[in-house]
């Protein structure tokens, strides 16, 4: 019914599909719209009575929806962070209640992909790094003004980096003598930081996990999504499910802890011969965590890192 057909893939798609197996009727929200691929295979499987409403904090993201879309009654497109779903359903006058809520966390491939954006070293570019290039403080102006104590905690903790102190100090001793606005310079500052040894070892670029943890920082990545999850959870009708698609191990860890919690309740029983059906959570498991198959990581070598989770209302 005008959808679009996508040519690619998002990662683990059928994976998530069966989580969340829309019926003709439901109403879906889509929190990471992307380019649309999951909000395209969600409008397959419904009929005309049904509903999605799909949130970017990327502009382009919407305006690109809008085009590939502009044929479809059945989608809502909004330039909502993810964290603002109970907001954004009052403003635009939609049902409370959904029966379906799906999240792909993390970097699109086009983001990535454009280096006007500055999320890659690969091409050069501006070093930007926001989701919404409209709000918020650029990873350049971020990095002018950080201090070194809190530049090696964010590399370490968000970038899980050994070599954080390395790079903090280094990225501030060369912020000091020019301004840091480019994603290749920075890319070599880390580069350099490196010991020749520890270069050798690693299998992805030096720089990939300083650049992760600065982008995560920047857009606050682990403080929206904590909020967006709560949000989701609230907005389930009972026998709705929501279904996350993760990258980082934080945040997989974070949607782990979470639907423990739901599915086991809040507190659960030291050292007592309970079973999970004998705790009185409100969800309960319908993808306790897949990965993505070999066929699929070497079709896309960036799904390599990707798991799936999903929990469905019971009551």
């Amino acid at each position: 019914m005008g959808a679009v057909d996508y040519e690619h893939k998002p990662v683990l798609i059928d994976e998530v599909m069966k989580s969340l197996h829309p019926r003709d009727g439901d109403f879906v929200i889509d929190c990471t719209f992307g380019r649309g691929g999951y909000s395209a295979a969600i409008l397959q499987e419904l009929d005309e009575n049904g509903r999605v409403l799909a949130l970017d904090a990327d502009p382009d993201a919407i305006a690109h929806g809008e085009r590939a879309f502009e044929n479809e009654p059945r989608l809502v497109l909004a330039h909502s962070n993810y964290d603002r779903i109970v907001e954004t359903l009052k403003e635009l006058e939609m049902p409370a209640k959904a029966d379906g809520i799906v999240f792909d966390l993390g970097v699109s491939s086009p983001q990535l992909d454009d280096a006007t954006r500055g999320f890659s070293f690969r091409n050069d570019g501006p070093l930007d790094m926001r989701m919404n290039p409209q709000a918020g403080q650029s990873a350049t102006e971020w990095l002018s003004a950080v201090s070194l104590k809190d530049l090696t905690r964010i590399i370490s903790v968000l970038g899980e980096e050994r070599m954080a102190s390395r790079i903090a100090r280094r990225i501030v001793e060369s912020r000091d003598a020019a301004v840091l606005d480019s994603t290749a310079r920075l890319a070599e500052i880390v580069y350099q930081a490196m010991p020749e040894k520890e270069k050798r070892q690693r299998k992805i670029h030096p720089a990939t996990k300083t650049f992760q943890a600065i982008r995560m920082h920047v857009n606050q990545e682990l403080e929206h999504l904590s909020a967006g999850l709560d949000a989701a959870l609230d907005t389930l009708v009972v026998g709705g499910v929501l279904a996350v698609v993760s990258f980082h191990s934080l945040e997989d860890r974070m949607v782990k802890q979470l639907f423990r919690r739901s599915v086991l309740g809040d507190e659960v029983p030291d050292r007592l011969p309970l079973k999970e059906v004998d705790m009185g959570g409100n969800y309960e498991y319908v993808a306790k965590l897949v990965k993505p198959s070999e066929e699929e990581t070497a079709r896309n070598p960036r799904a390599r890192s990707a798991r799936l989770r999903a929990i469905k209302r019971i009551r």
